[in-house]
């Protein structure tokens, strides 16, 4: 997991998706499972690339209450950047 989480965040969602159905693979999970060990092999010799910059971290928030009346919920958001590329 450590390996998954933050060395290749762009295969997080697509893995935990499919964990969610492991007590019962079906064929099309099977599919999924395929095309993601296809994508890692194929990408094995790709990496974050961050520019000369000064190394400057910098975190967004914005959050707002009560924006749906009709539901009631709330929404809120962030942004990380790292060396003026997005991080999280």
């Amino acid at each position: 997991m450590h390996a998954m989480i933050y060395t290749r965040p762009n295969t997080v969602y697509a893995v935990e998706v499919v964990s969610r159905h492991l007590s019962n693979l079906e064929n099309e999970h099977w599919n999924t499972v395929k095309w993601i060990l296809r994508y890692l092999r194929g990408t094995t010799k790709r990496c974050l690339c961050f520019s000369n910059g000064d190394l400057i971290l910098l975190g967004y928030a914005n959050a707002t209450t009560v924006r749906d009346v009709d539901n009631r919920k709330s929404t809120s958001g962030y942004l990380i950047t790292f060396v003026g590329g997005v991080a999280s």
